[in-house]
């Protein structure tokens, strides 16, 4: 039997178990960890895949200094003496550290005691700013530490669940299972969701709260408000525990239910219908992630939310509290060893007190006395010099970024850029200096911490490929031929989350929240899934005893008021940017399965069909965004989901997928003041047709050249890869363009079929095996079915009669089109599942998953699976 490794999945915060069992052929078999608790043997459709996504394809396996191959000892010299004698010549601050939650806790933790501990800067950030950070601020402000208090749990025995700024289907659909679990074996428990989209989350919910973009704050107010008119506020706690109670309602105190309607544009009855519901139910958990961060006033939202547990004493105990859903895999375990640039190290801050405990501990007089840079800043200072030598470690920021041309430019500009990565060719790692390998997913060892402040390991099951090493041991290579080998001498990861642990402990006595003091000595290898704190009074939750971080140990309300409403000027569309099911950050990782490219295969625009009609843009045609920052072309996907006088643009597509889809380059660097994390919700475009004279759609075994085109969009298939084109100009001669682009030789037998009138043109390449390349081309978006011809690669074509159905562009009657995937866990595609509604019986979501296994794994597809089936009996009736 082969050898099974308990690991972590290394994409959300969800932070699920996964086995991972190498097989005969050299492939992975991956399944849930049963004995996980955060997943209890669940994955979700991206961590179902991880075994298609270990292919060495565009891996960085040796380490180059500009384009040529070099070793290591010479690209770490360089580097070392590179940030050393920038440091020598223009100070500590000339150099920064840019991290990833992607990266394991003993990675961070070297890279950030170099930074703050030995260089001497505070200038070492993460990507995490652009997801967490304003949690992390409203948790300091209210709690006295960046302290999650409660864990899923409290989700599934809350009789009230609050989603807020959540797509928690999408995005966490193994939380997101478990409360639908619950709700399912509990029937009276209600959940609320608050999001301008009608996302699939809401298909869970018993009432949905479409607000205008950016009023979160307002009807959290009016909460608040409501609580104290309803003589709902629980005095004894209030008095007891916290402070400042009386000044954060003076200042919402007119907030009623009908100002907060005319602000959150819903309707009073819907506002009073929450209301009623939060002061009626004792056990509440209210739920909020990015759509509550990525905001300019992302802090006081998180405020706003946290003031109306603590005003009802709802915090801490089984069933309630305010609980943030981390966006990365390691967001948490990056806090917690002082990733940020405005934390030092263990949860401890920049006072003096801290800053010489930290020196102390770690053998250093050079430690850091004040923050760096947080992201933005910090790539401001890039592209003004003040930063003259920059690492970067497993992040794509060129696409991730806010105003991400700027950020490339600057990068491109910047004296000595370096960049750690898995991927040789990132648009990140093109602009660098030097290039470092550094192990990935599945050979790499540590730990990570999820949402609930559970720490789990992530062990390797596979030898790093090439010269790839872990990130610690380059960081700790770097810091030795800088000088510092006597306190980066380790040998191993168990060594570093040893000195991790005992820095949580040291000069503790309770007094900070982060504490693994009772993990000292425990077998690294071994060692299962544990939340912190991990201490004798250890509790699974945190403020049970309503005992808080601040000085005076009491909890803090803080005074918000609700900004002024977002305005688009006239023409203008507000932009929100986030994640799809089936896609992961700049898909590094995600890009590489079929099987997860086949539910969204291109970047596209959510519209309101009002919108679209104004605009003149119609279905499946290309669209153009703009502002000031820059612009994309993406496809239209009109849709009522959308809230008028808004759009939703994906952030997965880079410059490796698609021609034109960075939207984040047209995000505006504008920041919360309290967190520095950016406003990725909050920017605004225009938006028009594209005007394209021709529409194309190919399959090929080889990835063909996009010269001449003016879009495109490729995405992996089984067999080869699956293409989206698009030209404004048609060229001159289809069948040389074909030819020059799929790199056909003029005597090969390229088939083709022109249509005149209609000014379709098809083309087919066949040799022994079977299909070559089909490309499909007309002045609209093309008809051809995306999943039958996507499956033509790996299908034996040899017979005259399937050939021409293939040049066709139709599959032949015994070949049933399965139609657009909808359960990426099993490619089963909507036409199948009409099929099984309109012809099998299938009245339920149930009935389906039974008969084709749809929404029977990660579920995050039953909600599409369910308004497949009402829109059948529509069309039935």
């Amino acid at each position: 039997m082969p050898a099974t490794t308990r690991t972590t999945c290394p994409y959300c915060g969800v932070g699920c178990g996964v086995l991972a069992t190498p097989q005969a052929d050299g492939s992975i078999a991956i399944a849930g960890d049963p004995e996980h608790p955060a997943n209890f043997g669940r994955l979700c459709s991206k961590g179902s895949a991880l075994g298609e996504t270990l292919s060495l394809d565009g891996r960085l396996l040796h380490p180059e200094i500009g384009d040529r191959r070099a070793n290591w000892d010479e690209a770490l010299d360089l580097v070392a003496s590179t940030f050393a004698n920038t440091i020598r010549d223009h100070g500590p601050d000339s150099v920064a550290f840019y991290g990833s939650g992607q990266l394991l806790t003993e990675d961070y933790y070297v890279a950030n005691k170099l930074m703050k501990g030995f260089i001497g800067s505070g200038n070492i950030d993460t990507n995490s700013r652009l997801c967490m950070a304003s949690s992390v601020a409203g948790h300091k402000r209210a709690f006295g530490s960046d302290t999650v208090p409660g864990n899923y749990e409290d989700i599934e025995l809350a009789d009230l669940v609050i989603l807020v700024g959540s797509n928690l289907a999408w995005c966490h659909p193994v939380i997101y299972q478990r409360l639908a679990q619950a709700k399912a074996e509990r029937p009276q428990m209600r959940v609320v969701v608050v999001d301008p989209r009608r996302t699939m989350t809401a298909d869970l919910a018993d009432l949905h709260l479409p607000i205008k973009a950016d009023s979160d704050i307002a009807l959290f107010a009016g909460l608040l408000t409501e609580l104290r008119r309803q003589k709902a506020i629980d005095i004894g706690f209030v008095q007891a525990y916290t402070n400042g109670c009386a000044e954060a309602l003076a200042v919402v105190a007119d907030w009623s239910i009908a100002r907060v309607a005319g602000a959150t544009g819903l309707t009073e009855r819907d506002v009073a219908v929450f209301y009623d519901w939060f002061v009626a139910t004792p056990k509440v958990v209210t739920v909020f992630s990015q759509g509550v961060n990525q905001s300019a006033t992302g802090t006081d939202k998180v405020n706003a939310i946290i003031n109306c547990h603590l005003a009802t004493g709802r915090i801490g105990l089984p069933g309630m509290g305010p609980f943030s859903v981390t966006g990365q895999p390691n967001a948490m375990g990056g806090r917690e060893v002082g990733g940020l640039a405005n934390m030092l190290a263990a949860h401890m801050d920049f006072d003096p007190v801290s800053v010489d405990r930290v020196g102390r501990f770690w053998g250093s007089d050079r430690v850091a006395t004040r923050p760096g840079l947080k992201a933005a800043e910090l790539f401001d200072a890039v592209a003004d010099g003040r930063i003259k030598a920059l690492w970067i470690m497993a992040t794509n920021p060129v696409d991730s970024m806010p105003e991400a041309d700027r950020v490339r430019e600057a990068l491109r500009r910047c004296p000595f850029v370096v960049v750690s990565d898995m991927n040789r060719s990132t648009d990140t790692a093109v602009t660098a200096h030097v290039r470092l390998p550094a192990a990935g997913w599945g050979e790499k060892d540590g730990t990570v911490t999820n949402s609930e402040r559970r720490i789990s390991r992530q062990r390797p099951f596979l030898k790093p490929p090439g010269d790839a090493r872990p990130d610690w041991w380059i960081v700790t290579e770097v810091a030795r031929r800088m000088g510092f080998a006597a306190a980066f001498s380790y040998e191993g990861p168990a060594e570093i989350f040893a000195e991790h642990a005992a820095l949580s402990a040291f000069e503790n006595d309770g007094t900070r929240d982060f504490d693994l003091s009772g993990l000292a000595g425990v077998d690294y290898a071994a060692m299962r899934p544990t939340q912190w704190p991990v201490r004798p009074k250890s509790t699974a939750r945190m403020f049970g005893d309503a005992q808080f971080f601040t000085p005076d140990g009491r909890a803090r309300f803080l005074p918000v008021t609700p900004p002024p409403p977002l305005r688009p000027a006239p023409g203008q569309l507000i932009l929100n940017t986030g994640r799809v099911r089936d896609h992961w950050h700049t898909m590094t990782r995600t890009g590489k399965s079929a099987r997860l490219s086949a539910h969204l295969a291109e970047p596209l625009v959510e519209i309101h069909p009002d919108d679209a009609a104004r605009l003149s843009i119609r279905r499946a045609t290309l669209v153009r965004l703009e502002n000031a920052n820059g612009s994309a072309v993406v496809r239209a996907l009109i849709t009522d989901r959308q809230q008028a006088g808004s759009v939703f643009v994906p952030m997965h597509w880079t410059d490796q997928f698609a021609s034109s889809g960075r939207v984040d380059a047209l995000v505006a660097a504008k920041t919360d003041p309290h967190s520095g994390q950016p406003a990725l919700k909050m920017s605004t475009v225009t938006a028009g047709p594209a005007r394209m004279s021709h529409y194309g759609f190919a399959v090929s075994r080889e990835r063909p050249s996009f010269s001449g085109l003016d879009y495109w969009a490729a995405a992996p298939t089984t067999g080869g890869h699956r293409v989206e084109l698009a030209w404004a100009t048609p060229p001159e001669s289809w069948d040389a363009w074909v030819r020059e682009a799929f790199a056909v030789s003029p005597d090969a037998p390229l088939l083709s079929v022109h249509d005149a009138r209609s000014g379709r043109h098809n083309f087919a390449l066949f040799d022994a095996e079977g299909l070559v390349l089909a490309v499909f081309v007309s002045p609209d978006p093309v008809l051809v079915s995306r999943q039958w011809a996507a499956g033509l690669l790996a299908a034996p074509a040899r017979d005259p009669a399937r050939r021409a159905e293939i040049l066709a562009g139709r599959p032949g009657a015994d070949r049933p089109d399965g139609g657009a995937i909808v359960c990426a866990c099993f490619s089963v595609g909507i036409n199948t599942i009409v099929e099984a509604v309109t012809q099998g019986g299938c009245q339920t979501v149930e009935a389906v998953g039974e008969a084709l296994k749809a929404g029977t794994n990660c579920g995050s597809c039953r909600a599409e699976i369910r308004a497949i089936i009402n829109a059948s009996r529509v069309a039935a009736e």
